[in-house]
């Protein structure tokens, strides 16, 4: 099992900052919509402005019909479907997903999101031709 863990650092209204880790091991960092403790039972998912809830969920590569290719797709997401990790710079590039880049921004956003994503899409590619599952723990 590869174990993928997605520290939430950086909270405002507009975006969540965060580190993702492969293995204990820091693979980029993250962007996600507005973290809004869902997980808790206290707040309401607005639609395209939220972030999905933290917890444990299992990883496949599967084909996505928006972007028209084989991607990351977080399975099982209370309130959510469709989330994948992918490539992207700001809020506005998400709707619930996971965005992953090289490093952030002064202004929180992403830089080198494609060369982030392609690096970890491979890297979880290789960990399931060799049999392994994907678990990611959003904390």
């Amino acid at each position: 099992m590869i174990n993928l863990k997605l520290y939430r650092k950086i909270l405002n209204p507009k975006k969540t900052i965060g580190e993702l880790y492969w293995e204990d091991n820091l693979e980029c960092n993250t962007l996600e919509d507005t973290d809004r403790f869902l997980e808790n039972g206290t707040s309401e998912k607005i639609p395209g402005e939220t972030a999905i809830p933290r917890g444990h969920y299992k990883v496949i590569i599967d084909e996505s019909k928006r972007f028209k290719r084989d991607m990351p797709h977080i399975l099982n997401v209370p309130f959510f479907e469709g989330i994948r990790i992918h490539s992207g710079n700001t809020e506005a590039d998400t709707e619930g997903c996971i965005l992953v880049g090289e490093y952030v921004n002064p202004d929180n956003t992403l830089a080198n999101s494609r060369k982030a994503f392609d690096k970890l899409f491979k890297k979880m590619i290789l960990a399931i031709k060799n049999g392994e599952e994907i678990e990611i723990e959003i904390i």
